[in-house]
């Protein structure tokens, strides 16, 4: 099988560090996804081969092994093709060259294998199946998570008796017989001091909502690996505010959490304060003079202002209730309008001698002397 450069597929180089392959998968997650690419069959392809990659290089364990073995991978590969495991004589690594599930005949009469739970390696290449799914055809064989679960390592002598592999393991490395070295299901290389699982890996993405849909709440479907996932935004929901998506980073125990970051898309009418919002309302000069009853759009349909006469512009009206709903609450802010008086244009000689008519019989005072 061919060998996979990694680093290659995010474009980074091999001393990149933990920001910058997150920025690199983070990009090229986006200009790949499917959802964005409808038209590009092979974009599927390559939004895998990215999270494939990214799968082993942010973390710090499978990143590890990858580094150790993956410039030999060819030695790896050679050995792996059916030999057998060493017989743990002085200087020879007693389970070198296993391939798939087991490792061979060891010494003594015992056989050494590995058996696990089912796991499911789909949409990963085989050269990730083999290297951190502990290789063979069962790996992938089901369908579902894309994380592989940790497996119980056991060996059986040529009684029959089952014993643990680790301990086995301990005991060749205590009688200085060569060294052990093996690759689990669970990405980890068992030789030398024990290696604790990864920590686990959380993700984050953004999701844009509307005003409208801040007011109503309303749902999204979001990609994560190979699944998607339909997830409901709560009315009232502030720009910024993260939602957890629990464990949905993977699978089994170590599964991380996807934190998804509300925004909250700027709107052409309504400034929002909290559960507060505020518009402009425009009326005619006839209106602010003479009052009248006008209606005012609110961010879920339209309610009726009476304007009183005389009305100055630039009052400013509470319209109560008219608000967004509060996160996680019955009640809701208020709608403050306020007023625009818009002046007629476009008038011919008659109606400006009418309104200089009108403006001597008010004597408005000046209100620049105020």
């Amino acid at each position: 099988m061919e060998y996979r450069d990694y680093y290659a597929t995010l474009g980074v180089p091999r001393t990149a560090t933990q920001a910058e392959i997150k920025k690199a998968f983070r990009k090229l997650a986006r200009k790949h996804h499917p959802d964005a690419n409808k038209d590009d069959p092979a974009a599927e392809q390559r939004f895998k081969e990215v999270n494939e990659a990214n799968e082993v290089l942010s973390d710090p364990e499978k990143r590890k092994l990858y580094d150790q073995l993956g410039s030999n991978w060819e030695a790896y590969q050679r050995a792996g093709a059916g030999a057998s495991a060493g017989t743990g004589t002085a200087g020879q690594e007693p389970f070198a060259g296993f391939s798939g599930g087991g490792f061979g005949a060891g010494r003594g009469g015992v056989r050494y294998e590995f058996r696990g739970d089912a796991e499911d390696m789909a949409g990963f290449s085989d050269f990730f199946r083999t290297f951190f799914g502990g290789g063979g055809g069962s790996a992938g064989s089901t369908q579902g998570s894309t994380r592989t679960r940790r497996s119980r390592t056991t060996a059986r002598t040529a009684s029959g008796d089952e014993i643990n592999l680790e301990d086995l393991l301990g005991g060749f490395r205590a009688s200085g017989q060569g060294s052990a070295s093996g690759i689990y299901t669970d990405g980890n290389v068992y030789g030398g001091p024990a290696a604790s699982p990864p920590p686990p890996q959380h993700a984050e993405a953004e999701v844009q909502v509307t005003l409208e849909e801040v007011a109503t709440g309303t749902k999204r479907l979001i990609q994560v690996g190979d699944r998607r996932l339909e997830v409901t935004i709560p009315k009232g929901v502030e720009d910024g505010r993260r939602i957890r998506l629990s464990r949905t980073a993977g699978s089994g125990p170590n599964a991380g959490h996807v934190y998804l970051v509300v925004r909250v898309q700027p709107h052409p009418q309504f400034a929002r304060n909290g559960a507060d919002l505020t518009r402009d309302l425009p009326i005619t000069l006839g209106e602010a003079l003479l009052g009248a009853e006008v209606p005012v759009p609110t961010i879920t349909g339209r309610v009726m202002l009476r304007i009183p006469a005389e009305t100055q512009n630039g009052r400013t009206f509470r319209l109560k209730g008219q608000g967004l709903p509060r996160f996680k609450s019955d009640e809701r802010g208020d709608l403050y309008a306020k007023v625009r008086v818009v002046l007629p244009s476009g008038m011919d000689e008659a109606a400006r001698e009418l309104a200089r008519t009108f403006v001597d019989a008010v004597h408005q005072p000046d209100p620049r002397n105020t």
